[in-house]
């Protein structure tokens, strides 16, 4: 496997990257969240989204395919947040 010069592998840095970008992707939606969820919520799913990314800039170099797992973490908290919202506390759209 190729190894750059602060000696980690180029394919760990693309996986650390592509999740890095996931996990900005999915920022609109967590910010959007405003549009059913009341603004306590929207402002903890926002901690939340910050946390993994702060994690994954931790992990950047220590763990980089593990920061590829972050988005999917981030998606599934935001479903079941939404949808448990929905469904426990009667947010709608």
């Amino acid at each position: 496997m190729a190894r750059n010069e602060a000696g980690g592998s180029i394919a760990g840095h693309v996986a650390a990257v592509a999740g890095l970008v996931l996990m900005l992707v999915l920022l609109p939606f967590y910010l959007a969240s405003g549009l059913m969820a009341p603004y306590w919520a929207v402002a903890l799913l926002v901690v939340v989204w910050l946390a993994l990314f702060l994690l994954g800039i931790l992990w950047f170099r220590r763990h980089p395919f593990l920061v590829l797992l972050l988005p999917v973490v981030a998606v599934a908290v935001w479903f079941v947040v939404m949808i448990g919202g929905e469904s426990l506390f009667g947010w709608t759209p």
